[in-house]
């Protein structure tokens, strides 16, 4: 039970940053880049990258079988980003992504826990 409520919550943390694929809008909002900017392109296949983070956590919730590879992928997205977050001069515009990344890390190292002590 408690490692669905963490992959929920780690669902949770990815949804908004996923919903910028279907609502391109939000990609200003998140991230202060209108859609004039060239970097707009970038962060909105990034949000198609988020979509697939969104549905590896929703899956690992029901399918114990790809808990294992669910813990790589999501780990290397809130871990890189955190790395290029603080390795960038800690961004005010990035901080509350960097916070919600911060607070997913205890769900995310129950569920690497469970996934890998099974193994």
């Amino acid at each position: 039970m408690i490692e669905r409520i963490a992959w929920g919550v780690l669902a949770l943390i990815h949804l908004m940053p996923a919903v910028a694929l279907l609502a391109p809008g939000l990609i200003d909002r998140l991230y202060g880049v209108d859609a004039a900017n060239p970097l707009f392109p970038l962060l909105h296949h990034r949000a198609a990258l988020f979509a697939v983070i969104l549905l590896i956590c929703l899956w690992a919730a029901v399918d114990p079988n790809v808990r294992q590879l669910a813990v790589v992928a999501t780990g290397l997205s809130m871990l890189s980003f955190l790395a290029i977050y603080w390795t960038s001069g800690q961004p005010e515009t990035l901080r509350t992504i960097a916070i919600a990344d911060l607070v997913g890390l205890p769900f995310l190292a129950i569920v690497g826990w469970r996934a890998f002590a099974s193994a």
